[in-house]
This record gives C-alpha cells, structure tokens and sequence, in this order.
C-alpha cells in the first residue's frame, strides 16, 4: 500500500473516534453542567478544554455555550468535533481508491449535515448535536467492519483508532487522579467512556475510583479500556510488520513500545495499580504519544505525527 494511503487511513481512524470520543465527553459535561448548580462552570469547563488538549480563553468566563463553541463547532481546531469531521472526510477523498463507497458516503453525508445540525443545536442545545456525532461514528465504524477487507488498509484505520481511544481515556483519568475517592467526577469519567452501564454489571453496582481505574485501564473485555485498545494496536502493528520487509530495530519501534505498554498493565497486580498513579498515566500518555511518532517514521516515512495542543495534561 502507498504510503500516503496508509496515512489517509491512519488518521481517518484516528479522527473519526477524537469526533466521537469528544462528543460523549462534552455531552455528559454539558449535562453536569445543566443539571448541578453546584458546578462552576468556568472551572469546569477549563478542566474539561485541558484534557482535550484545546487552548482556553485567558479572559472572560467560560460557560455551556461558549465551551460548546470551542470543543465542538471550531472548525479552525482539528482537536474539535467539527474539526475532525471536516479533517476524517478529507482524508477519505484523498483515498477514495482504498475506501468503500459506503464510507465515503457515510462520512460525506455527515460532513454535509454538520451547518444544519450544528444550526439547530445553537436555538434547541448542544445535546441532538453531539447525539449526531456519536451515532454517525457508530455507523462509520459499523460500515467500515462490514465493508473492508482485513488488509493493511483496514488495519491502519483500526490502528488509528486504537491509539487515539488509548490516548483519550487516559487523558479523562489524568483529570481525576486528584479527585477524592467517593468524588462524583468518578462517575462522570465512567459515562464519558460509554462505560457506566458495562462497570456496574461488572462490579454489580459497587462504585469505587480504585474499580473505576482498574476497568478503565486493565479490563481486557471492555472495548474502550486502556488495555483492550493497546492490545487492538498491538495485534494491527504486527499483522503490518509481518507483511512487509523491515528495516532492522526501525521497523519494530512502534510494536516494541506497545508491547512494552501493553505488558505493563497486563502483568501489574491489582494492588500496586494506585501507587503512583499520576506519575504512571503520565508515563502511559507520553508512551502513547511516542508510538504515534513511531508509526509515523516507521511506515509514512514523515516527521513525527502533529501532537495534540497541550498533549500533557496538567495535574
């Protein structure tokens, strides 16, 4: 595969779940927001924008709509819902020979909706917006399972998407690493990673932050953990290498560094998780961001891959 198609895919994967992942973090934000009048919206919001890496207004205060602007109908911020949407379609049309029909429509049809969607969600809120978002995702990935071959095409979008899931979810844990174990904020990290129903299943409804990390991180059935999204790149990474002709240590960078990732929340005990967490899931993030680089090197034959603004989260 040409190298500059396996990048298109690559980031087709990656900006297709940042516009879903940031639609059900913004979702549930705006609702805490609407809902608890105990919430400073300013700072709230604030913390929110950090973990998605967007840069916030030094003056003035921000509120539901002003952080509904910024995170998702900045067309200008490719950290953005919109962003990535415009971003995910125009990578499509640049590999339209690698891409089924089905997903060029899927994500042309969604791109062409945005002006009105986004029109309505400004008079009636932000909630019919985001619920677009999250399902047209849902579809994309559904079309892109049922429609691609399981060729390299297929297992670079799947390796997109994987790292960028990884990325996300540790970022939403770095935001609560301060936060006192019986902290509300637990549970609004379960509901922005769609986990909230699967956790309490599993856990038959005992809520606990320990718990929460340790799904979070570690579950290896849970599609969104950590560990499951690692394990997703891992095997992507390794179909590629086995297919292609490598160039020595190069070639096996990014694999090594997600196998070494991957290993070290699989074999950790359950125990030792806490200790240190912050430290650790700054390591994790920094791990993450260094695979995307990586890859990059490794099989676009580029300069790193375009980090996130303020890719470190701030503790």
């Amino acid at each position: 595969m040409l190298a500059r198609n396996a990048e298109s895919l690559y980031w087709i994967g990656r900006y297709v779940e940042r516009a879903d992942d940031t639609a059900r973090i913004l979702n549930v934000s705006v609702h805490q927001l609407l809902e608890d009048a105990t919430v400073d919206p300013d700072h709230a919001s604030r913390q929110l924008l950090t973990v998605l890496g967007i840069q916030p207004e030094e003056r003035g205060e921000l509120d539901v709509w002003k952080l509904t602007e910024l995170v998702a109908y900045n067309k200008d911020n490719a950290s953005s819902i919109v962003g990535s949407i415009t971003a995910a379609r125009e990578n499509t049309r640049g590999a339209r020979e690698v891409v089924s029909t089905e997903l060029w429509e899927c994500l042309n049809a969604t791109w062409n909706a945005v002006p009105d969607r986004q029109r309505y969600a400004r008079r009636a809120g932000p909630h019919s917006f985001l619920s677009f978002v999250e399902e047209r995702a849902a579809m994309f990935a559904g079309l892109a399972d049922s429609t691609m071959s399981r060729d390299d095409g297929w297992l670079f979008m799947v390796l997109g998407r994987s790292v960028e899931r990884a990325d996300m979810v540790v970022r939403l844990l770095l935001s609560r690493v301060q936060d006192r174990a019986s902290s509300p904020g637990w549970i609004t990290v379960l509901r922005s990673t769609g986990a909230q129903d699967t956790y309490l299943r599993t856990y038959r409804g005992a809520l606990d932050a320990g718990r929460i990390v340790q799904f979070l991180l570690r579950d290896s059935l849970f599609p969104r953990s950590v560990f499951h999204a690692l394990r997703q790149a891992e095997y992507c990474l390794d179909k590629l290498q086995k297919g292609s002709h490598g160039r020595g240590n190069e070639k096996a960078e990014a694999l090594r560094l997600l196998g070494r990732a991957r290993s070290e929340l699989e074999f950790l005990r359950p125990s030792d998780l806490l200790e240190e967490l912050p430290k650790r899931l700054g390591t994790l993030q920094t791990t993450i961001r260094e695979i995307g680089e990586a890859v990059s090197v490794q099989y676009f034959h580029s300069s790193p891959w375009v980090a996130w603004r303020g890719a470190e989260v701030s503790l």
